[in-house]
């Protein structure tokens, strides 16, 4: 397995760009608006991103503009060479998949 990126949802993304590149220190890597979801994706790094370090993955929602403490947290993804058999793994561990391996939808 191999640490992805972990999402955080945010309520100004621009604020949240300038924080991340302008006082970490961070790139802005890459960036998409998903007009269906309704919502923009932001992430993040140094040194480029993956696959030499992980990064942050900001998601707008549009149209809100803040959380509450710990609503804001929303995944940490990590890359298997075959999704179907890490969650058959999981599963047999005793753990919960809660959606199935797969493209979002």
């Amino acid at each position: 397995m191999r640490f992805l990126h972990t999402m955080l949802r945010v309520g100004d993304l621009q604020r949240s760009i300038d924080f991340y590149t302008r006082v970490l220190g961070m790139q802005l890597l890459r960036q998409s608006d998903n007009e269906v979801g309704r919502y923009t994706l932001a992430f993040l790094g140094f040194a480029g991103g993956n696959p030499a370090q992980a990064e942050i993955e900001l998601t707008y929602n549009w149209g809100v503009d803040s959380y509450d403490m710990g609503t804001a947290y929303g995944h940490i993804a990590l890359g298997v060479p075959d999704c179907a058999a890490a969650c058959q793994r999981i599963r047999a561990a005793g753990g919960v998949i809660t959606r199935e391996a797969g493209p979002v939808k």
